[in-house]
C-alpha cells in the first residue's frame, strides 16, 4: 500500500506501513492481552465477595490444598517473588486469614488459621464460575492450559 492511496478505507489514516506487517487485531500479545484483562475482571469481581485480591485467592487455594506451606514455596509454586509475596501474606495475616510459623529462623510455613478455613466453602464455587464463563469443554481448556504453559516456558527460557 503507499501512502498515495486514497481509498475509502486508507483515506485519512496515515500509511499503514510494510504490507507484510501483521494486522494489530491478529497481534497474539494483543490478544494475550485482551485475554488476560477479562479473565482477571471475572475474577475481580467473584472474589470481591469473598474480599480477597487474585493473588491473595491463589495463596488461599493453595494452602486449602496443601495444608502448611513454606514461603518458598509458595512463591515458586505461584511465581511470585519474595517483594510480591511478603506483602501479600502480610495483609492476609493481618486480615486473621493465615499465620506464620518458624521452627527455625531460615524456613516460615505459612499455615490457615479457623478463619482462613472457613473462608473454604464460600471460595469453592469460584473455579467453577471461571470455567462456565470461559465456555471451553475439559478438552479445549487442558489443550489451552497446556499452551499457555509451554508460551511461558519458552518466554522465560528466551528472557534468561
Amino acid at each position: 500500500m503507499s501512502k498515495t492511496d486514497r481509498s475509502p478505507t486508507t483515506r485519512g489514516r496515515a500509511s499503514a506501513g510494510p504490507s507484510h506487517e501483521l494486522p494489530i487485531d491478529d497481534d497474539l500479545c494483543l490478544a494475550l492481552y485482551t485475554a488476560s484483562r477479562a479473565v482477571t475482571g471475572l475474577y475481580r469481581e467473584l472474589l470481591d465477595e469473598l474480599d480477597l485480591t487474585y493473588p491473595q485467592y491463589l495463596v488461599m487455594r493453595l494452602l486449602w490444598q496443601r495444608g502448611a506451606v513454606p514461603v518458598k514455596a509458595i512463591g515458586v509454586a505461584l511465581a511470585l517473588d519474595y517483594g510480591t509475596l511478603s506483602p501479600l501474606l502480610k495483609r492476609l495475616e493481618a486480615r486473621g486469614l493465615i499465620r506464620r510459623r518458624s521452627d527455625d529462623e531460615r524456613s516460615v510455613e505459612i499455615t490457615l488459621t479457623d478463619a482462613g478455613e472457613a473462608m473454604r466453602p464460600d471460595a469453592e464455587r469460584v473455579p467453577a464460575e471461571v470455567s462456565r464463563a470461559i465456555g471451553l469443554d475439559d478438552h479445549a481448556t487442558e489443550e489451552l492450559r497446556a499452551t499457555l504453559r509451554q508460551l511461558t516456558n519458552a518466554v522465560n527460557a528466551a528472557a534468561t
